[in-house]
């Protein structure tokens, strides 16, 4: 917000200049100078009144903000709206303003910062519109309210002990391929020769056999056919897709680009593979401010937001090494695969590629940099390797 010596050039907001008003009253009181002293005295309640005014100007003011969304992706809006009300006869000029941190530029270059005259039990709407220009966390709000008189001599600031409204940006979506990972059915294909049925997935219904358990009658078949029925279920295969990102290289190239590509290269991939059905899980060596680095393999509803919003806080700082992490806080269970993302051709992997392979877990590494063949071989431990390229769908791509 301007300053208020920006805002108004006026004497009566200048101590010394009011001083001299006063002097001059004295003056004219002194030596019978009627016309001096009146200017004078109507100067002096002017002043006094316009400084009384915006003291009161305050009371009765409030103001509500509201944006349309808390997380978004880039180049995606956000409209915010803030509503002022006078409850008050008294009318007061307002001064209000909308501070903004991070990557959200205004999308139609108007300031933030607004003023207008509230009459008395009046209400005023602001409305602002914000671009999403990359990956991060970022705050808006609350406002910030000053009120005054209506000659604009004084203002009053209102504090708020409300916090600002947190904005999440999701790393950028990108088209992908399908990529031919290793997979680990923790029940099987699907098909009659499996064992293990799931109860989600329902074939069709049969006459109840005595040996089942009565919580598969279909109640609603059996009472259409006057005779108990059960459902028949499909076997199930379940994904499990457990993601990692070293983000150790990253900071030691200072590969700042190579990371948000490789960012939106994980975020792509956990949308295609929900989108499948498949279970997620998550597990990063950078900082991250506000959510968990680790989320283990979960098909819950929240899996995907969960990992989206870790990977909008995540920095480019390590931790400390992968393999510490994963040596002592992570827990795995049977039937997983697991993709890690890294920068380049790092020494690092063959040591994780022994422990995940120690616990019976595939695993494939996506590298963002150049010299990265599919068979990569470090110390005599054959990785297997793609590129950001190689998954990534570029322009004029089929």
């Amino acid at each position: 917000m301007p300053a208020q010596e920006d805002r108004v050039s006026s004497i009566f907001i200048i101590p010394l200049l009011q001083c001299i008003v006063g002097a001059f009253l004295v003056i004219a009181l002194l030596n019978r100078e009627r016309d001096l002293a009146i200017v004078t005295i109507l100067i002096l309640v002017i002043m006094i009144g316009a400084r009384l005014w915006s003291r009161w100007s305050i009371v009765g003011t409030n103001t509500w903000a509201r944006v349309d969304k808390y997380k978004a992706f880039p180049d995606e809006r956000l409209h915010v709206d803030v509503q002022a009300e006078n409850r008050k006869w008294l009318p007061i000029q307002l001064y209000i303003e909308m501070p903004v941190t991070g990557a959200l530029e205004p999308i139609n270059r108007i300031g933030l910062n607004n003023e207008c005259r509230l009459l008395w039990y009046q209400k005023a709407h602001f409305q602002w519109d914000f671009l999403c220009v990359r990956r991060g966390v970022y705050r808006i709000g609350p406002p910030r309210i000053e009120t005054g008189d209506l000659f604009g001599f004084f203002s009053k600031r209102k504090r708020y002990e409300r916090a600002p409204n947190q904005i999440i940006v999701y790393p950028r979506l990108i088209p992908l391929k399908s990529i031919a990972f290793p997979r680990r059915d923790f029940f099987g294909q699907p098909g009659a020769k499996s064992p293990v049925q799931d109860p989600i997935y329902i074939m069709g219904t049969r006459d109840y056999q005595s040996r089942r358990p009565a919580r598969y009658i279909h109640w609603k078949a059996s009472a259409r056919h006057n005779r108990l029925q059960e459902k028949v279920f499909e076997p199930s295969a379940q994904e499990n897709l457990f993601l990692v990102v070293d983000v150790t290289p990253f900071e030691a190239n200072n590969a700042r680009d190579e990371f948000e590509r490789a960012l939106e290269a994980v975020a792509s991939l956990a949308v295609q593979c929900d989108q499948k059905g498949f279970a997620l899980g998550l597990l990063t060596n950078g900082v991250v401010e506000g959510a968990p680095a680790f989320l283990p393999v979960s098909r819950s509803t929240q899996q995907l937001a969960n990992i989206l919003e870790t990977l909008a806080r995540l920095d480019m700082k390590t931790t400390g090494p992968l393999l510490d992490l994963l040596r002592n806080g992570c827990s795995f269970h049977w039937g997983i695969s697991s993709i890690c993302f890294s920068c380049g051709v790092d020494a690092s992997w063959p040591a994780l590629e022994h422990f995940f392979a120690y616990r019976k877990i595939p695993m494939m590494f996506i590298a963002c940099g150049k010299g990265v063949t599919s068979e990569q071989e470090i110390d005599g431990v054959h990785c297997r390797v793609m590129t950001i390229e190689e998954i990534c769908i570029q322009r004029g791509d089929p």
